[in-house]
């Protein structure tokens, strides 16, 4: 009698296949009378308490299938922090050394955790912690730099369109997970590919879906209006990202930092869902929106990144 081994059910290979499959939340208190059913997808379930694990497996694992990352080949990305942990924890499992532009407007949280995972990290200085145009501009020069010394490869977020099937993945997850009862999305846009990505998937399912982009009021750059300085770290670069593709996005609400901010501590306080700065301008945005569309309707938004990244900042340290 052969005694194999028993199967490993229930069972991961590795971390990385715990990213996305996360769960859909209805939410009850803070939505107000005659808004809409609110879902928010919470991306603080993947390994790194964010969404941009998606992406960033996505990205690494196509550079890998075509030979421009090579086994133990060097990584270099330009980030406001959740990207950079989610590359980092990556490399981390697959092998890669890993090069991070950062910058001080961004939480220490953020930085530790990239440094953790075995990061090595340049920070770049930013203007009174604010995020800006300029500041984008000068991390990616650094990345740039960077790649250019060490031949590494360098994903490229603003620019890297294969993330967009990790995207394409999570709005079919949503799609499922509302058994096709969902009558707007929205998202917050950093490099535009998780809100582009989600919207193209929605829109295969059902045209009719109502996509919403978020950014801040502060820098409201895809609304027409000035670049400025804003505290939501990780959307709203300042510029057109290459990556914005306004014929999936129906419309644009603007939030401010302040809003943002005080959403956020709100869904804390009275949903128990502990999230960053960019939840609060999606929950924010979903608010507007459900209004709009009445009781009715099913609005879809994201709870992008978990606020433990954001104990040291403003967000959940107002004094």
């Amino acid at each position: 009698m052969t005694n194999a081994p028993a199967p490993d059910i229930g069972i991961d290979a590795s971390i990385l296949d715990r990213i996305g499959d996360t769960s859909l939340i209805e939410l009850k208190r803070v939505v107000p009378e005659g808004c809409a059913r609110i879902l928010m997808k919470i991306e603080s379930e993947n390994p790194t308490g964010s969404m941009k694990d998606r992406m960033a497996l996505a990205m690494i694992e196509a550079a890998e299938r075509d030979g421009r990352l090579k086994p133990g080949g060097r990584v270099v990305e330009y980030t406001g922090g959740s990207t950079g942990v989610s590359l980092a924890m990556i490399c981390a499992v697959k092998g890669y050394p890993l090069s991070i532009v950062t910058s001080d407007a961004f939480s220490a949280e953020k930085r530790n955790h990239m440094a953790s995972f075995g990061a090595e990290l340049t920070i770049v200085e930013s203007q009174n912690g604010g995020m800006d145009a300029a500041l984008t501009h000068r991390m990616i020069e650094a990345a740039r730099r960077i790649t250019d010394e060490t031949g590494a490869f360098w994903t490229d977020q603003l620019k890297n369109a294969d993330q967009l099937i990790a995207y394409h993945r999570m709005g079919d997850e949503i799609w499922t997970g509302t058994g096709g009862r969902i009558d707007a999305f929205v998202q917050s846009t950093g490099t535009a590919a998780s809100a582009r990505g989600n919207a193209e998937a929605l829109k295969r399912h059902n045209p009719d879906i109502l996509t919403v982009a978020v950014e801040p009021s502060e820098s409201a750059v895809l609304s027409g209006g000035s670049s400025g300085v804003h505290r939501i770290e990780g959307v709203g670069a300042g510029f057109v990202v290459p990556l914005w593709e306004p014929s999936v996005i129906d419309r644009i609400e603007t939030v401010s930092t302040e809003t943002a901010m005080e959403t956020a501590r709100t869904l804390a306080r009275v949903e128990g869902i502990f999230a960053g700065t960019s939840t609060g301008g999606n929950l924010a945005a979903a608010i507007a929106v459900g209004r709009d569309l009445g009781p009715d309707a099913t609005v879809v938004t994201v709870m992008c990144d978990s606020g433990v990244k954001y104990l040291s900042t403003a967000l959940y340290r107002p004094d």
